[in-house]
């Protein structure tokens, strides 16, 4: 069975633009995945400590014949690939890849929360989901479309990032 997953990235690390554009490329090369459209770029301040860089955001689509938690594990294993190292809550990283949803899904097991626990309270995932999918609705959400819930946590600090010069 094909599913659809909405993954997001962030990065603040090691010139953070270039980290993703290489994770959106390596999400390509995923396993029976295949990585369909992303979003543009954001740039964020972070969430958390501020004695930090500001972050690069984008949300990708990807099809999958994988199921959650096998995405998950690939997911995991390419932000060891791209150096990640956990040393604090909200610290800076050279990836971060969340997986936001799976199909109409919820799921919570020990290893993982879908849809994601704090989606919905980032502008910088809901804005670039809202890009990505436009004003739709998804059920797994609630009633309003991802337009409404964007301009809900939107912030002064998100600037949609240009193409490199």
């Amino acid at each position: 069975m094909i599913s659809t997953a909405l993954i997001g990235l962030g990065a603040n690390l090691d010139d953070p633009r270039a980290q993703l554009e290489r994770a959106l490329e390596a999400l390509d090369r995923l396993p029976l995945t295949r990585c369909t459209r992303h979003s543009r770029l954001y740039a964020s301040k972070p969430v958390g400590p501020q004695d930090q860089p500001d972050f690069v955001n984008a949300v990708a689509e990807l099809t999958t014949r994988l199921s959650p938690l096998a995405l998950l594990d690939q997911l995991q294993a390419l932000e060891q690939q791209h150096r990640r190292v956990r040393l604090r809550h909200w610290g800076p990283r050279t990836l971060d890849l969340d997986l936001l949803l799976f199909n109409d899904s919820r799921i919570s097991t020990p290893r993982l929360v879908v849809p994601h626990r704090e989606m919905l309270k980032r502008g910088f995932v809901m804005r670039p989901l809202a890009d990505l999918l436009g004003p739709q609705r998804l059920n797994v959400l609630g009633e309003e479309n991802l337009e409404t819930l964007a301009s809900r946590v939107e912030g002064d600090d998100l600037l949609p990032l240009g193409p490199q010069e």
